[in-house]
């Protein structure tokens, strides 16, 4: 039993629990004397489920510690530091480095929103810390401002809080007790229930990026419906505030976590920020939504049908949600060259007082190419016409090759790779087609491993990625990891590829989102 007395507690024989400093949906967290060292430290004490039966329970205790000591192994300025990870009467504890100051949420509520170049200065922050998380195979699964110290008298900025973080490739009991995390800051794949990546963490930095600038998240809403309607289905709305890093936050809130800004990307943006006072700007697809006489052109990605269907199920499913999974399901995008552009009626950002009906604006798609044109070649890259049919963005300095069917363009010593191959129409369509080199892959790729094919779009086009990891070329190459998009496009079919040394794959999305977005088939082609 721990001490009582004055209603002071001390657990694992030296950490003296004094005041309640914090309570979140994974337990409270006290401000505490490590008596061994003499010294102040955070003791958060993990919340445990009272319904589970006993095995269960230990079975759940085990795995939160087993994820508290993995984060302990992370070393990073902008990261927690972990002290010790106890279990204290059957319930676990960490003790972790107490940051004198409030989080980046105090610092909203009681002085308003930060300016951009602080921001953004938060955001490389964060970065860095998810970096080294990531690297370690660490998700942290709840990146929102209540979960980022401010410490006062310095300028660190800390990403606390990684008590449902997850080791990559891991099923916690944390996942398969239930949702948990923020809703507001939850990326869309998590919403339907998919295995999310470190693309999760990255749409949370983006919301939150909006809400530091703002002052609240673009997806609040007045329920848990009209959240999980924003973030899986509303166009989002950028606020003015947003603009100066809108380039970088509506990178890391695209919906399609093939086609969402990589950190390598993300942190360019924001260091030339800092740097210059301007973002490169990009200009993505587009839709126009018409409100009253109004017509407001706002950035658009198709919303994949299953993510939609799965949510509408999960909205369904909560009090006062059916109206708007109703309205989700009879907007699905199923197959844009069905019919003409289609128009809808949604509710607008929040409701009116007095129980008064619900303002709406009519939507209105732009499907064809014309409507939708491609982003320019970003800073640093050059818009190339190849012989083979096609134009697409490609990195300075690389060049090209081909090598049978495909069109590689490389950096210098081969580090990275751009593909490009085009076909003709696919027996079963792109998913059968991953799925078949997806089968061959123990044949074909040396030492192939962690492959997945993932259902996706691609402009209103159905597509397949397929990931996957090899061998190098040479020993001291070391493990490459490959991502190939496939779709099929005016009767023809089409890879975009990059492949990439498996610690430096984030840089590799960046390419491989420049290519994606910037591949234009050659007319007639």
């Amino acid at each position: 039993m721990g001490t009582e007395g004055d209603n002071v507690r001390v657990i694992g024989g030296r950490y003296r629990l004094e005041a309640r400093i914090g309570r979140g949906g994974m337990g409270v967290v006290w401000r505490s004397t490590d008596t061994l060292l003499a010294r102040q430290v955070a003791v958060k004490e993990l919340a445990v489920d009272e319904s589970l039966s006993e095995a269960q329970a230990h079975e759940q205790r085990e795995r939160m510690l087993r994820e508290a000591r993995a984060v302990a192994q992370l070393r990073h300025p902008n990261i927690i530091v972990v002290h010790d990870v106890v279990q204290h009467d059957g319930r676990p504890y960490i003790v972790m480095d107490l940051v004198n100051g409030g989080s980046l949420a105090d610092r909203i509520a009681r002085h308003g929103p930060v300016d951009a170049l602080h921001a953004a200065r938060i955001g490389l922050a964060l970065l860095g810390a998810l970096r080294v998380a990531h690297a370690a195979g660490v998700l942290h699964r709840d990146l929102k401002p209540a979960n980022v110290l401010l410490e006062s008298g310095t300028a660190r900025i800390v990403l606390t809080d990684f008590g449902i973080a997850q080791v990559e490739g891991a099923t916690t009991l944390t996942e398969t007790g239930g949702f948990v995390g923020s809703p507001e800051y939850t990326a869309p794949e998590r919403m339907a229930g998919d295995r999310s990546g470190t693309g999760a963490d990255l749409w949370s930095l983006g919301a939150l990026l909006c809400a530091a600038l703002s002052g609240e998240s673009p997806f609040r809403r007045d329920s848990m419906g009209g959240i999980l309607h924003a973030v899986v289905y509303e166009e989002f709305r950028p606020p003015a505030e947003a603009a100066p890093l809108l380039p970088v936050i509506q990178g890391l809130l695209e919906r399609e976590p093939a086609r969402r800004m990589g950190l390598d990307e993300a942190e360019r943006l924001l260091r030339a920020y800092v740097a210059t006072g301007a973002t490169p700007q990009a200009a993505p697809p587009r839709m126009v939504v018409v409100a009253g006489t109004d017509v407001v052109v706002v950035h658009r990605r198709r919303v994949p049908t299953r993510v939609l269907l799965v949510a509408a199920a999960f909205l369904a499913a909560v009090a006062g949600a059916g109206v708007a999974a109703a309205a989700l399901l009879a907007d699905r995008d199923d197959n844009a060259s069905q019919g003409p552009p289609s128009s809808t009626s949604v509710p607008t950002r929040t409701g009116t007082a007095s129980g008064s009906p619900t303002p709406t604006v009519t939507v209105t798609r732009e499907e064809t190419r014309t409507a939708t044109p491609r982003p320019t070649a970003p800073p640093g890259y050059r818009t190339v016409r190849d012989p083979q049919g096609f134009t697409v963005a490609v990195p300075q300095g690389f060049s090209r090759s081909v090598d049978g069917e495909r069109v590689l363009y490389m950096s210098p010593r081969r580090t990275f790779r751009i593909g490009v191959r085009t076909a003709g129409p696919l027996s079963g369509g792109p998913a059968a087609e991953q799925r078949r080199a997806a089968a061959d892959g123990p044949r074909s790729d040396p030492g192939y491993r962690d492959g997945k094919v993932t259902d996706t779009s691609h402009d209103a086009h159905d597509a397949a990625l397929w990931e996957f990891t090899r061998d190098g070329f040479s020993a001291a190459e070391g493990p490459r990891r490959t991502m190939d998009l496939c779709w099929e496009e005016g009767g023809r079919a089409y890879h975009v590829w990059v492949s990439a040394p498996v610690g430096r794959i984030d840089e590799a999305r960046g390419y491989f989102d420049a290519a994606v977005d910037t591949f234009v088939p050659s007319a007639g082609n």
